[in-house]
C-alpha cells in the first residue's frame, strides 16, 4: 500500500497510468471512491493519482482540528513522494480550498479544477453530506444533500453502490470534523491574484452545500479562471454527470498540455 509521509502522518495514495499526473482532492470525509468516474477517464492518456486525506480512510487519523496548511502540506508530500513537479489538481469543496492554497504556495501545480469551491470558509455547508461510516440508512438519507432527486431516482444501483463505497471507505465524526474546522476563517479573496495557473470551476446549478453564486465569484477573482454551470446537477456533479465532466477535464488537459508543448 503505497503512503506518503507529512511528519509521522502516513498519508495513503493510490496512482495509475501514464503521462501527465492529475492528481485528485477529496471533499471532507469522503474516500477516494470520489473520483472512481473520473479516474476511469483519466488513468489511459494520464497519470491518476487518488488519496485520503488525513482523518478519512486509509490515511492516518491524528487529532484534530486541522487547518489548511497542513491540509496543503499533506498534498504537498504525496507530490514529492509520486515524484510529481508538475501536477494538474482536480478538486472538490474542501478538496478545492486544499488544492488552492497548494497553487498559491506550491510550484508543483500546473493547472486547477475546481468542482464546488468557494473563496470563503463561510460559503461552505458540509454537515448536510455527513453520515457515520456503519450507518448505511444515514449514508443514503445524506446523498439527498449530494446528489439531485432526478439522478437519485434515476440511479438507485448507483447510489447503493455509493453507500458501499461510503462505508468502506469514509471518515468517522472525528476525522470530518476536524478537515472541516480547516475552513473556519478561510478567506482566499485577497490572495486570489496570486494563483496564476489556469483554473475552471465547474458547479451543479443544483448545489445546495456550496452556493454557485460563491462558484462565479471565485471564477471571477482568479485571474485565469473560468466558470461552468451543469444545470440541475447536485454538489457532487461530476458523479451525475460523469461524462460530461471528464470530457470537459479531458479537453482541459489536452489544451493545457499542448499549450505548454
Amino acid at each position: 500500500m503505497p503512503t506518503a509521509s507529512n511528519g509521522a502522518v502516513s498519508l495513503y495514495y493510490d496512482r495509475a497510468g501514464e503521462g501527465a499526473p492529475v492528481v485528485f482532492v477529496p471533499e471532507a470525509g469522503l474516500g477516494g471512491w470520489l473520483w472512481g468516474w473520473q479516474h476511469a477517464a483519466v488513468a489511459g492518456p494520464h497519470e491518476a493519482v487518488v488519496w485520503d486525506l488525513r482523518g478519512t480512510g486509509r490515511s492516518d487519523a491524528p487529532p484534530g482540528p486541522y487547518d489548511l496548511e497542513t491540509l496543503a502540506a499533506d498534498l504537498e508530500a504525496v507530490l514529492a513522494d509520486c515524484g510529481i513537479t508538475n501536477a494538474h489538481l482536480v478538486g472538490c469543496g474542501l478538496g478545492g480550498a486544499i488544492a488552492l492554497c497548494a497553487a498559491r504556495d506550491s510550484s508543483r501545480v500546473a493547472t486547477l479544477t475546481l468542482f464546488g469551491t468557494a473563496a470563503e470558509g463561510e460559503a461552505f455547508d458540509l454537515e448536510p453530506l455527513f453520515a457515520p461510516p456503519d450507518d448505511r440508512d444515514a449514508l443514503r438519507e445524506s446523498l439527498t444533500a449530494g446528489l439531485s432527486t432526478d439522478f437519485r431516482e434515476a440511479q438507485p444501483d448507483a447510489l447503493e453502490g455509493i453507500v458501499d463505497w461510503r462505508a468502506d471507505g469514509d471518515a468517522e465524526r472525528d476525522g470530518w470534523a476536524a478537515q472541516v474546522a480547516a475552513l473556519e476563517g478561510f478567506d482566499a479573496t485577497d490572495w486570489l491574484v496570486e494563483v496564476t495557473q489556469p483554473t475552471r470551476v465547474i458547479y451543479g446549478g443544483a448545489d445546495e452545500l456550496v452556493s454557485p453564486a460563491a462558484g462565479k465569484a471565485l471564477a471571477r477573482g482568479l485571474p485565469r479562471g473560468e466558470f461552468r454551470d451543469l444545470e440541475g446537477a447536485g454538489h457532487l456533479c461530476f458523479i451525475e454527470r460523469s461524462r460530461t465532466v471528464n470530457d470537459l477535464l479531458l479537453g482541459f488537459l489536452e489544451a493545457q498540455t499542448d499549450d505548454s508543448g
